[in-house]
């Protein structure tokens, strides 16, 4: 009997899969390292069990109830790293690379949570406001609301970063309230289930929360629902093949494609050799070509270069890429590990007979190819390979052919504008970089390249020391791209936990709108008691909870004053001569004395509650407070974040406030938010 490890699925909150089916084999000497299991799934289960038990679950909780579990999951995959290493190993991967995935995952986990926390309410409901007036009084309104979908988001993902590609899709999808089913590459899904065996071995999911499956989807999109969303990462073919699916389209399920693309990075004629610009594209060029064995989907296939730096460019990456040792990562001074499995060797080798047509081939295997290791003949180790070609706008073969592994094409150009038409002939990138010190050549190149691309980094001596680098996605900014790239977006800070929360737009009175949103709209009923709303605990505070204050009358001495205590002497507030020129005829108050005036008139200054003022937000001044006018202020709760218990601080929560300053005609003079944190009641 064999003593490789079967891998199971986890389906219906439960681990199955106990005969084996197909062999899994190490890329560094083919030994075989897991099976996958020949039992069959019912997804029929696992979609019920998603819909019946997880998601009433997740919805129990709320947006930042699940922040702070991703948190808490972050921190227990991070003690649990090194299992973790030493299984990604088996796939070929540097310690370096590795680390893009392991840590890279966890640190997505982790700046989710940091969002969820920051951006989101503790409801299940995001209010995308302001409202909008849809009458002339302001008693009927409109606004839109964001909801979870009450579905169940589907994540089928690429071999080549088995667990970041997991967590970076599953991190606003749990966010958002939606049980996620994760169907990994099957190649490398020995590190994806090592990974949920983790997170299922904390306690911290609900139940059903995260299904996994080894070996086919079988039925499983024919399955879904309306209220279902399916996210993909891999090749634009089987991209295409996916998105057509007669259930999808009948349904009309968001299908949402990440897809491998002919990114491009653009050397500006500005750059000379012996320019740092000029080492820091050789840099990122070799990075991309070596790091994860040239397996990443952001990697540059096309290195777009002027043809009188043709020659420079490709004598220095020739030189550093003879340099780089390729074999068993566990040997010291490898930095170039394997491809994932000998179907990819053969697929990339395949590819690369088709790009080399026509084409010279600059360096390649004959320079020196020699993998270190024991057993590395039967890995999957393939020659860094860099192709030119001088004919770029009419082969069209260098922008189509994609060998998904450490192979790129320099290609050349006469004048910038060529470069962006080369750029733009990968008909849609993930990603694309111009490496220029011209700030004239990048605006010009991000307005034509944006269009085909879902990134775009400006690289030059002064970002270089920060720069994350041509392939890196972020959880804050998008990951994704148009046309070949599939047209989809990850990540992107909050906007991809939207895209699993269903907008809808609602129509009613402010008072209505306030009880629905969980947020005061203006016009709607306030709630006015003899207790200070400073003087309340955080429980105590509910939102419509408000504050008309006494009135207050603006001096000159006022106006004198502030002046000189903020050094602000502009003419409007001191040249009576001047300010009667103006559109306001007259001296008026300086706008931040009306801001200060109103905290003097809603602030209750003892110890109490209230234990910071730490933002600002939508200031506006909409009319003129001159020298006799008098101001009030109304202070309204306009929502109410709880974040929970911290054992780094005191209980509390966060309370924003609406503030409206009016003069004696009942005007509005002044508008905004102001965000306080409020304790908790001892326990």
């Amino acid at each position: 009997m064999s003593s490789t490890p079967i891998l199971q699925s986890l389906i219906a909150g439960r681990w199955i899969g106990t005969s084996a089916a197909r062999s899994l084999h190490s890329a560094i000497n083919g030994r075989a390292v897991a099976q996958t299991h020949a039992d069959e799934i019912d997804f029929g289960e696992s979609l019920a069990f998603a819909r019946r038990q997880a998601l009433p679950a997740m919805l129990a909780l709320d947006f930042q109830q699940r922040a702070a579990i991703l948190k808490a999951l972050a921190n227990e995959l991070m003690a649990s790293k090194e299992t973790l290493y030493t299984i990604s190993a088996h796939t070929g991967a540097t310690r370096a690379d590795s680390w893009i995935d392991i840590e890279g995952g966890i640190g997505t986990l982790f700046a989710y949570a940091s969002m969820g926390r920051r951006e989101l309410p503790s409801s299940n409901l995001v209010h995308e406001g302001p409202a909008t007036a849809l009458g002339k009084v302001g008693q009927f309104m409109g606004t839109h609301v964001l909801v979870p979908k009450r579905g169940v988001a589907v994540h089928i993902n690429a071999f080549n970063f088995p667990m970041w590609g997991m967590l970076e899709k599953f991190a606003p999808s749990f966010l958002a309230g939606m049980p996620c089913i994760v169907k990994p590459a099957t190649a490398t899904s020995y590190v994806a289930e090592a990974c949920v065996r983790l997170i299922e071995a904390t306690g911290l999911l609900p139940a059903g929360t995260l299904q996994l499956v080894i070996g086919s989807s079988g039925d499983l999109l024919d399955r879904l629902e309306e209220t279902d969303v399916v996210t993909f990462t891999g090749s634009a073919d089987t991209a295409a093949q996916l998105r057509v699916n007669p259930n999808l389209i009948r349904r009309s399920v968001p299908f949402n494609a990440e897809a491998d693309s002919l990114n491009c990075s653009i050397l500006a004629p500005d750059v000379q050799a012996g320019d740092p610009e000029f080492d820091l594209f050789v840099k990122e060029v070799l990075r991309e070509m070596s790091a994860k064995a040239g397996q990443k989907c952001t990697a540059i296939r096309r290195a777009i270069v002027p043809a009188a730096q043709v020659d420079a460019v490709a004598a220095a990456l020739r030189e550093r890429l003879s340099k780089i040792k390729i074999g068993d990562p566990a040997i010291e001074g490898v930095r170039m590990g394997a491809l994932a499995s000998k179907a990819q060797q053969a697929d990339v080798a395949e590819r690369l007979a088709q790009l080399a047509q026509g084409n010279e081939v600059i360096f390649g295997e004959r320079d020196g190819f020699a993998p270190l290791g024991e057993g590395v003949g039967e890995g999957a180790f393939f020659p860094p390979t860099l192709l030119l070609c001088r004919d770029a706008l009419r082969n069209e073969a260098v922008h189509q052919v994609e060998a998904f592994g450490p192979v790129s094409t320099l290609m050349t150009y006469d004048d910038f504008d060529e470069a962006l038409a080369l750029a733009a002939k990968g008909r849609g990138s993930l990603v694309g970089s111009v490496i220029t010190r011209t700030p004239a050549l990048a605006a010009q190149a991000v307005y034509q390249a944006a269009a085909f691309h879902g990134r775009l980094l400006v690289l030059d001596r002064e970002a270089a020391a920060e720069s994350t680098g041509h392939g890196s996605p972020l959880p804050m900014l998008k990951h994704g791209g148009p046309g070949r790239a599939g047209g989809g977006e990850e990540l992107g800070g909050i906007r991809a936990v939207k895209h699993y929360l269903q907008r809808c737009a609602v129509q009613a009175s402010p008072t209505m709108l306030t009880a629905i949103t969980g947020e005061y709209v203006r016009g709607g009923k306030v709630n006015e008691d003899a207790i200070h709303p400073f003087r309340k605990y955080f429980e105590e505070i509910q939102v419509g909870d408000s504050l008309l204050t006494h009135r207050r009358t603006v001096s000159e001495a006022d106006i004198v004053n502030f002046g000189g205590i903020s050094g602000d002497f502009f003419y409007m507030h001191f040249d009576e001569v001047a300010a009667k020129d103006t559109q306001f005829g007259q001296r008026i108050a300086h706008g931040y004395f009306v801001l200060s005036a109103a905290a003097g008139l809603f602030v209750s200054p003892a110890p109490g509650p209230v234990l910071a003022n730490y933002g600002l937000d939508t200031l506006r001044f909409v009319n003129p407070v001159a020298i006799g006018d008098t101001i009030q202020a109304r202070l309204t709760c306009k929502r109410r974040i709880d974040r929970g218990n911290r054992p780094d601080q005191p209980p509390q929560g966060v309370v924003a406030w609406d503030v409206q300053v009016m003069n004696q005609r009942g005007e509005l003079v002044a508008s905004y938010d102001i965000l306080t944190l409020v304790a908790k009641k001892a326990a």
